[in-house]
């Protein structure tokens, strides 16, 4: 599947509009305090935000990407993982629902028994062999994430000779690897704040609309409240919505189709917005 089209569980699925996805973090650790979600009724709680909100994805992850953040077992990370998408599976079986996970074996678990309907993957296959040909085999979109690395060791490799450059590289020999593999619907991440520097994020986001044109997939920007807004602001996360407001407006007008957010009703009434001066 091509351009802005997206195949969810045999329906196709347009970004013509673009979509907002939800974050649902069942992390202890994750950066911004105000997402972790821990309890069963926490969880539940945040599904029904999201949705009362306007969010098309719910993502849910159990490994917190943030820099230097502490490895987690697979037990454990799927541990985390297995509450909440069994409250997805069961109370909202319509939702379509995105794993955030590096790990092959959770993916296809989190689709096979759960119905997960994307799979998310900060690290672009190269934390897990096994992840391409797995997604290929599950038939589901894969967000196709750039980053150097780690979240433990990224922080060590933002040497570019030219960022956006070799970005569009990755991204070229990657996309390539997994249709020749058989992945039909690849969703691409820039990577906002992955092996990223304050500046090259901003330079990141200027050069967005060469992504979007370069390449037929649909475009995912993932800013959501994080240090490429608060550190240049002078504030910390929990007063970074503002910020997230406008560099996801900044993101639509540059091509981006999806946004991945912790406050769903700003992202969405940005995307109508934005909409309605574009039609």
């Amino acid at each position: 599947m091509s351009g802005k089209l997206l195949n969810i569980k045999g329906k196709l699925l347009s970004l013509e509009t673009p979509a907002v996805m939800g974050i649902l973090n069942v992390t202890p650790d994750s950066f911004y305090a105000a997402s972790r979600q821990q309890s069963e009724k926490a969880v539940a709680g945040r599904i029904e935000t999201i949705l009362a909100e306007g969010g098309a994805f719910v993502d849910v992850g159990g490994y917190s990407s943030r820099p230097d953040a502490d490895d987690v077992p697979a037990a454990e990370e799927w541990a985390r993982l297995e509450p909440a998408l069994r409250i997805l599976r069961d109370d909202y079986p319509q939702v379509p629902v995105s794993v955030d996970t590096f790990r092959a074996d959770i993916a296809r678990r989190a689709v096979e028994e759960y119905g997960a309907a994307l799979v998310n993957d900060i690290s672009g296959g190269g934390m897990d062999e096994k992840m391409i040909e797995t997604v290929a085999q599950l038939r589901v979109p894969y967000v196709l994430m750039h980053m150097r690395g780690t979240p433990r060791t990224m922080r060590q490799y933002t040497g570019y000779q030219n960022l956006i450059e070799e970005i569009m590289l990755y991204f070229a020999e990657k996309v390539r690897a997994a249709r020749l593999s058989g992945v039909n619907d690849i969703i691409l991440d820039p990577g906002f704040g992955f092996s990223k520097t304050l500046d090259q994020n901003y330079e990141l986001m200027r050069y967005l609309n060469e992504f979007s044109t370069m390449f037929d997939c649909p475009l995912l920007a993932g800013i959501s409240r994080k240090k490429m807004i608060y550190d240049l602001l002078g504030h910390t996360a929990e007063e970074s919505l503002n910020g997230t407001t406008v560099l996801n407006t900044f993101a639509l007008l540059n091509g981006a189709d999806l946004l991945r957010v912790h406050d769903v009703k700003a992202a969405v009434e940005a995307v109508k917005i934005i909409d309605k001066l574009k039609h």
